[in-house]
């Protein structure tokens, strides 16, 4: 009997030390829920907090202007080996006699440069998970021609014709036509730009908020529809 009655005794220890643990363990969640609740929400609305306060495009343009040390940020490169003709026509007497055309091709590798301009319009507005970026339209420097490998080609000629004259014209023309290649070629860049804005800002984000790596960038150009980035 006094084994069994040392056995109950002992039962009810453990089962009482074990009703004090399980309640004290109780007492403490709520508290520790609580304070990571706060932290949480914390951390969460500080972006938010930021945008209310309307200082986020401020302080991204002069990030931005101090970390690309300029005030444009190169966003895409596009290069392109060019083909660029000349169809030249000429008539004698007085019109009435044509001389046949010189056509004249010019070859070589074009680099076109784009970028975005800080000191045009930027508007930020938070989405839930995302930022949504209006950007300025894509703008292009001058696009660089690599005349080391520029070569002429005569398509069409004719002893009747001054075909080096004609060559010659067209080289004269070549930064203009590749001014307009640029506009071209600006579908071509928008995409790689668009990533590579993107990249900029939720790099800005992480580094200026502490919840900004939660938080993902969409960029709309100035010459898109708003929908245009929706995911």
């Amino acid at each position: 009997m006094k084994a069994l009655a040392a056995a109950l005794v002992a039962i009810v220890v453990i089962v009482t030390a074990a009703s004090l643990y399980v309640f004290h363990s109780a007492g403490q969640l709520p508290r520790d829920l609580a304070a990571s609740g706060v932290e949480a929400l914390r951390a969460v609305g500080e972006l938010a907090r930021a945008f209310k306060q309307g200082t986020v495009t401020t302080s991204f343009v002069s990030y931005a202007t101090q970390v690309s040390a300029t005030k444009r940020l190169q966003v895409a490169t596009v290069s392109e080996t060019e083909l660029f003709e000349r169809r030249d026509e000429m008539t004698i007497l007085w019109g009435q006699f044509a001389l046949p055309d010189v056509v004249v091709e010019a070859r070589a590798p074009v680099e076109y440069t784009y970028f975005v301009d800080f000191d045009k319009p930027w508007a930020f507005a938070l989405d839930g998970p995302f930022v949504r970026v209006s950007v300025p339209a894509l703008e292009w420097n001058a696009p660089a021609l690599d005349v080391s490998r520029l070569a002429f080609t005569v398509r069409e000629g004719s002893l009747l014709r001054d075909e080096a004259a004609v060559a010659e014209s067209l080289r004269l023309a070549l930064t203009e036509l590749c001014r307009r290649r640029a506009g071209e070629r600006v579908a071509l860049a928008r995409e790689p730009a668009r990533r590579s804005i993107e990249a900029f800002v939720e790099t800005w984000l992480k580094d200026r908020f502490d919840d900004g790596k939660d938080y993902r960038a969409r960029v709309v150009f100035g010459d898109e529809r708003p929908e245009a980035r929706i995911h």
